[in-house]
């Protein structure tokens, strides 16, 4: 049976039971003490923390996210770290008053829908076991069974559907060539009527419903699906009292989906506005379709925010998709008089960039 040590958070003073073979951030998370993380697979550096006593094994911790003078020097990576001994960590916590942090539970889940939405992105709904308790743009992390394709492992996406629907959730999931947990997996194995293993939630991109500046919201890709569950939630819940305007960027109509369904929600509700972008794909070859091109922007989402804006100063911003589009947009924004503390963003990595340098939010593949 695993040894069981206590982890103290400063300056928290709390203190919490973590097995020796638990990460000091699950054991933490499930206890309803939150931690800063993100990708919680060791590699973004959200979780870096200071070691003032005890002993940890650092685990899967990638060297660049954490460096060897780094371990020297006594930080640790929550998400990877589990301990060897009693230990006692500080960490810079910053939690708004306004998101209300909920304790990350295990669930188990049927699939009872699976569809294809866009080009190589299908959206799955799992019902859940129970109910469970989670903020506007937070994710799950499922359990990927051994198979022919692989090991067991795990893999994370964003919750698309609201918080107010806590039995079923809704998931954005795109084909990643020869990924374990895509092609391997969701593409693959599961079907609906099949079993899921889960847990959540977790994630800090999440909706600052205490706030009423307008929100400017930028997705590409399955980026839209914490984004969809922001905006359903700000507007059928009435969770968010300014305006709400979304930017979906996509190469052509083939990658954009939902489009339908924020155009009801522009229709119903006054103070939400939407944007769907095509980078690749002209008006002419979309009234040739026999499609209205007046639903449509054309260009990239950037230079579209760029035109729509003189400035967004005092607005607030969430980005989420490719790592390209959210630095690009950040740009953007940040061009347009809005401050980096003002902007909420999350980068969808897969599971090969683990190997390079970069510092990723999510693990996709």
């Amino acid at each position: 049976m695993a040894e069981t040590y206590t982890v103290t958070i400063e300056p928290l003073g709390k203190a919490v039971e973590c097995r020796e073979d638990q990460s000091i951030l699950d054991a933490c998370l499930r206890a309803g003490v939150w931690l800063p993380h993100s990708c919680t697979h060791g590699t973004c550096a959200t979780c870096k923390c200071d070691i003032l006593d005890g002993a940890i094994d650092h685990g899967e911790a990638s060297s660049f996210a954490l460096m060897d003078f780094e371990r020297d020097e006594g930080k640790l990576l929550t998400c990877c770290a589990r301990p060897r001994s009693d230990v006692t960590i500080e960490a810079d916590i910053d939690v708004d008053d306004d998101v209300e942090m909920h304790p990350v539970e295990d669930f188990t889940g049927i699939v009872v829908d699976k569809t294809l939405i866009a080009t190589d992105t299908v959206r799955l709904v799992v019902e859940l076991d129970r109910d469970i308790a989670f903020n506007a743009g937070q994710y799950l992390k499922f359990v990927v069974p051994e198979s022919e394709s692989g090991p067991q492992c795990d893999r994370t996406w964003s919750i698309a559907s609201p918080p107010t629907d806590r039995r079923h959730v809704e998931l954005h999931i795109r084909l990643v060539p020869g990924g374990r947990g895509t092609e391997g997996w969701v593409f693959k194995d599961l079907e609906v009527g099949s079993p899921v293993t889960l847990s959540g939630p977790y994630g800090r991109f999440v909706l600052h419903t205490g706030a009423d500046n307008h929100a400017i919201m930028v997705a590409g890709g399955t980026g839209l699906a914490p984004i969809k569950s922001m905006i359903r939630h700000g507007l059928e819940n009435g969770a968010y009292e300014g305006d709400l305007t979304l930017y979906q960027g996509a190469r052509s109509r083939a990658w954009l989906y939902d489009v339908d369904v924020f155009q009801e929600l522009a229709d119903k509700f006054e103070q939400f506005t939407y944007r769907p972008c095509l980078s690749e794909e002209t008006a002419e070859e979309v009234a040739a379709s026999g499609d209205d091109p007046a639903r449509y922007a054309y260009g990239l989402v950037t230079d579209v925010i760029a035109a729509d804006h003189a400035s967004l100063s005092g607005c607030k911003g969430y980005l989420c998709g490719p790592p390209a589009m959210v630095e690009a947009a950040l740009k953007t924004l940040m061009s347009k008089r809005l401050f980096p503390r003002d902007i909420y963003r999350e980068e969808f990595f897969n599971e090969g960039d683990k190997a390079g340098t970069v510092n990723s939010p999510l693990i996709r593949r």
